[in-house]
Parts: C-alpha cells; sequence; structure tokens
C-alpha cells in the first residue's frame, strides 16, 4: 500500500461497514481507519435485521459471496464461540415445477424420505417438496457489529453520533465535514450507508446508481425457539426461523412498498394490513401457524437494479467507494461484500 499509511473514512456503522473496517484492518494493519454513524453503531438496518445466512443466491456471484460469508462465519464462530450466533438446518420447500430452480440457487440441499418430510412439516401443502440445508444459522446483528466495533477501538477511530454535512473529492483525497465541527483528511472513503443511500451529502454521487428503498416488514411468531423446523419458501421469498437470542421466531416475506423514507420507517409499527398480509403469506405454505403472527418489525433496506449488492466507485477520482444495496442481504453477504470492497481499496491505494 505504499510507504505512508493511507487515512481511510468509513461512513456507515451497521453490519456492513463494521465489516468493511475489520476485514481493511486484517487485510493492512496499518492503516489509519476512521468510522463514522451519525447514530450509534448497529442502530440503523442492523437493529432490525433477521440476521439469517443460508447458502442461497439467485445468481453466480451471489452464490460466491454467500459461500465466502459463510466461510468467513464458520471461522468467526470457531475463534469466539461466544458470539451470538446460532446454528441450525432450514428445510427448503418448493413445488416440483420449481425444484430445478430451487436446487440451482441453494447449496448444498440434502433429499428427505416422505416420514421425514411428514415429520418435519406435517402441515406442508399437498404437492411440495422438501430438503434438509445443513450449516446455517442466525445472528444478533446489532450485537455482532458492537462487537466488532469494540474490537475496532483499540485499532481505530470511532465516531457515533457523528454526521458526514459535506464530502469533497480531488485527486489528492477526499475531505469530510462532520456535524461535529471536525474536518477529516482522507485518502478514500467507503460509503456504506444502508438504506440512507439517497440521502445526505452524497446523493450526488449515489443517484445513478439506481438503487431504490424498499420496505421491509417482519413478523414475530410467539412459540419457543427450540420448537419446530426452519423453513424456506424460495418461490416466495420468505422464510421461517428461530431467534433463540430473542426467545421468538420470525417470519420474513415480501412487502412491495417501494421508495420509503428509512426515517419514516424506523419510526413506523407493524399494520394490521401488514399482519394480515404476513398471515396470508404464511397460510399458504403453513397454515397451521398463521394465527400466531401478531407483532413484528419494519424498516427498510437498499435494493440494486441487478439485484446483487454493488462495490463501486463514485465520482470523477476513485476516491469514494460505495458499498451496500445487498438487497436484504446485508448480513448474509457482509464478509464477502467487505471482500470486494477490501481489493478495490488495496488496488486504488497502490496505485496512489
Amino acid at each position: 500500500m505504499g510507504m505512508t499509511a493511507p487515512r481511510i473514512v468509513v461512513v456507515g456503522g451497521g453490519i456492513l461497514g463494521c465489516t468493511i473496517a475489520a476485514r481493511l484492518l486484517e487485510r493492512e494493519p496499518r492503516v489509519r481507519l476512521t468510522l463514522v454513524d451519525r447514530d450509534l453503531v448497529g442502530a440503523g438496518a442492523s437493529m432490525y435485521s433477521a440476521g439469517v445466512h443460508f447458502p442461497v443466491g439467485r445468481s453466480e456471484r451471489v452464490r460466491q459471496l454467500s459461500a465466502a460469508s459463510a466461510d468467513y462465519y464458520q471461522t468467526l464462530r470457531a475463534r469466539h464461540p461466544q458470539l451470538p450466533m446460532h446454528g441450525f438446518d432450514f428445510f427448503v420447500a418448493a413445488g416440483a415445477a420449481d425444484a430445478d430452480e430451487v436446487r440451482a440457487r441453494c447449496a448444498g440441499l440434502l433429499p428427505l424420505s416422505a416420514e421425514e418430510q411428514s415429520r418435519v412439516a406435517p402441515d406442508l401443502p399437498v404437492g411440495r417438496e422438501l430438503w434438509r440445508m445443513p450449516d446455517c444459522h442466525v445472528t444478533d446483528v446489532q450485537g455482532l457489529a458492537l462487537w466488532h466495533a469494540q474490537r475496532l477501538r483499540g485499532r481505530a477511530e470511532v465516531l457515533e453520533g457523528v454526521g458526514v454535512e459535506a464530502l469533497d473529492e480531488s485527486a489528492d483525497g477526499v475531505r469530510l465535514s462532520l456535524s461535529s465541527g471536525r474536518e477529516l483528511a482522507a485518502d478514500a472513503v467507503v460509503l456504506a450507508p444502508g438504506p440512507w443511500v439517497n440521502e445526505g451529502c452524497w446523493s450526488g454521487l449515489t443517484a445513478g446508481l439506481g438503487v431504490r428503498v424498499k420496505k421491509v416488514v417482519a413478523l414475530h411468531l410467539q412459540r419457543p425457539a427450540e420448537e419446530g423446523a426452519a423453513l424456506f419458501f424460495p418461490a416466495e421469498d420468505a422464510f421461517l426461523a428461530p431467534l433463540p437470542h430473542r426467545g421468538h421466531w420470525l417470519f420474513s416475506y415480501t412487502c412491495q412498498q417501494w421508495d420509503v423514507s428509512p426515517e419514516q420507517c424506523r419510526q413506523a409499527g407493524v399494520e394490521a394490513r401488514e399482519i394480515a398480509e404476513a398471515r396470508e403469506a404464511l397460510r399458504g405454505v403453513a397454515p397451521a401457524l398463521a394465527p400466531l403472527l401478531s407483532s413484528g418489525r419494519v424498516f427498510c433496506d437498499a435494493y440494486s437494479p441487478s439485484r446483487e449488492p454493488l462495490a463501486q466507485y463514485l465520482g470523477r477520482h476513485r476516491r469514494v467507494l460505495f458499498v451496500g444495496a445487498c438487497n436484504g442481504s446485508g448480513y448474509r453477504l457482509a464478509p464477502g461484500v467487505a471482500a470486494e470492497a477490501v481489493a478495490l481499496l488495496n488496488h486504488t491505494l497502490t496505485k496512489g
């Protein structure tokens, strides 16, 4: 990376920003790193994340990112068993017509006998096939972001409650004006703002990305976390998973409310209409559980036009790197996306 240790500023203290910062220091310990978030670390979309990881992807790149992330998390769990990660197997359900696509999207599927299917999902509608998808897990994402930040503080500067009010790029670097009155000079800036991608002083840079923000609704199901089987329904883009760290289950389904405001979403509660939508969705795949949905969480996430995460430079001088738009899979793909970001940073800074 040259004779002088570069200064890099990561804007955004969610799980993706924290993972980028951690992986950057793993790759190049000499980096002078500052992590900036206008709120507390992990208090944005990461606080609402389901935190589910499974080896799934619609494209080859996403499948590779998912696999790379799985390897990273497996190593992290082995080295730090106290982390809030809970392993389990998903059971993947799909109709016969979707079976080939499901096998292509989901890695490591194992067939089940008719007896096993009846035991695992006795209420599964007729005509559905069922597979076991091993080595999945769920995490307290906010807790993991805080863990990363705690470790970062010994090697980097972490600024919470501080917004970025101006960002000026030149051939020599980037200057940031902070809400605290401080000015920062950086060799490169990583923008990882989550659903705030189109807001703030960087909106002029991100406008051309075509990223849209979609509402995310997930319902809580009141039954013990150790009771029942985790189910994934690829055709419906929905899943039912235990959250042992919270003591309940979560049902995630696809909400089609687009171009929402992150600030409005974080203040919103679950509406009766959304509970009805979720119950209807769950009734089609696990009818006995639908009445148990009565509360949940509301937020939003950033989606790219290609439905693949973005890691690309903005502006004229390749000093501002946008990383995000993970399409509802920020936690699941964070380590893989972070590795792509670090590679881009290394290449740019090596060239000066």
